[in-house]
């Protein structure tokens, strides 16, 4: 039987790679099954292009995906904020004509032949720590960029700083398998509502502890952590039930409080992270679609 590859262009804008190393720390498939057997029987994953995976390296890397032969039927992955001030400068990859080329203009050309955009982490999903106040580097979300440029193509959001490698294998799975999710499989900010689709809260194994009022004051005590300034009310994720390194543990197994990390408002809207959070109005929630 023909294995049919799907291929994979993978561009980091501005963020820390921390998308990249989690997905390197995938458990079952690991990095190796993802990127050399079949993901699902008779398919597999041609990754392309991604700047720190990749043996190869300067002009023949980049010509890759940037040469003469224009490639579709992609998935474009994007790790990372797209800073757009300054003409873009202040993230660049390859040289045109001895200039650097940004990674604003390589999104833009390379979306409009893509499958689907899948942005991977909280910066390229909602502009995260680099589109953070002051956001000098006038940091931006893949989707935002993509409204700017008027360019229609499907966009599914994967946030998490660092999201889950379970996350971005299961979800690129399903695309294998079934195409691309419908409007009814992603919530209004175009996640996957079989990841995102419930509280941190409602799954929490310290939920009882808020339901009878105790709360912790100091880490390290029993009780709800919200007073410690948990953000799981608001957040959706399964974390809870998933867990990370391996099913071993998480954030509040860990004793430390949810952060919300997957949610549009961070970093800026949901810190101080240690600290109660008192004003509720200043929330801009979303309204969530039924999973």
């Amino acid at each position: 039987m023909q294995v049919k590859e799907q291929e994979v262009i993978w561009l980091q804008g501005a963020g820390c790679t921390g998308c990249s190393v989690s997905l390197m720390n995938s458990v079952s498939p690991n990095i190796k099954n993802l990127l050399l057997d079949e993901i699902v029987p008779g398919k597999h994953i041609n990754l392309l292009f991604h700047p720190t995976l990749m043996a190869g390296s300067g002009d023949l890397s980049i010509e890759v995906v940037l040469g003469e032969e224009k490639k579709t039927d992609y998935l474009l992955i994007l790790e990372g904020a797209i800073p757009t001030a300054k003409g873009g400068i202040f993230a660049t990859a390859g040289e045109e004509k001895g200039e650097p080329v940004t990674i604003h203009s390589h999104f833009k050309k390379l979306a409009e032949r893509a499958l689907a955009v899948v942005a991977v982490g909280t910066c390229a999903s909602f502009g995260g720590i680099p589109a953070a106040k002051p956001n000098p580097t006038g940091s931006k979300s893949a989707q935002e960029v993509l409204d700017e440029e008027n360019i229609k193509v499907p966009c599914i959001n994967i946030p998490g700083c660092p999201p889950h490698p379970d996350w971005f294998v299961a979800t690129v799975t399903y695309i294998m398998l079934n195409g691309l999710p419908p409007a009814d499989k992603l919530d209004d900010l175009k996640r996957p509502t079989f990841i995102y689709g419930q509280l941190i809260h409602e799954n929490c194994p310290r939920r009882a502890f808020f339901d009878e009022g105790k709360f912790a004051k100091n880490f390290g005590d029993e009780g709800c952590l919200y007073e410690l300034g948990c953000k799981g009310p608001f957040t959706y994720a399964d974390c809870p039930n998933r867990l990370w390194n391996g099913g071993i543990n998480w954030v509040i197994g860990a004793g430390s409080p949810c952060l919300g990390c997957v949610e549009p408002i961070f970093p800026d809207t949901s810190g101080p992270f240690y600290k109660k959070i008192s004003q509720w109005e200043k929330f801009k929630l979303p309204v969530k679609k039924e999973s």
